[in-house]
């Protein structure tokens, strides 16, 4: 999968890494604070940090492959 891409490609595909990097940490930073505060709407809060955690598993998973096409492993 030793493909080469271009610059411009490269710089888009940086921004969009950077932007779910941060993304991805701003959710495990709320999720934290959720799971960690006693709440009165108990229910409700752990069905937002179901979906939290769902997106931030997606969001990881993303990170990766975006990783994978800015730095291949290219096998000689």
């Amino acid at each position: 999968m030793g493909q080469i891409i271009d610059e411009s490609l490269r710089f888009q595909l940086q921004t969009r890494l950077n932007e779910l990097m941060l993304e991805h940490r701003d959710l495990d930073a709320a999720i934290t604070q959720l799971d960690t505060q006693p709440s009165a709407q108990a229910m409700l809060d752990q069905l937002a940090l179901k979906r939290m955690k769902k997106r931030k598993l997606l969001l990881k998973d993303q990170i990766a492959q975006l990783q994978r096409q800015l730095d291949p492993d290219i096998r000689a």
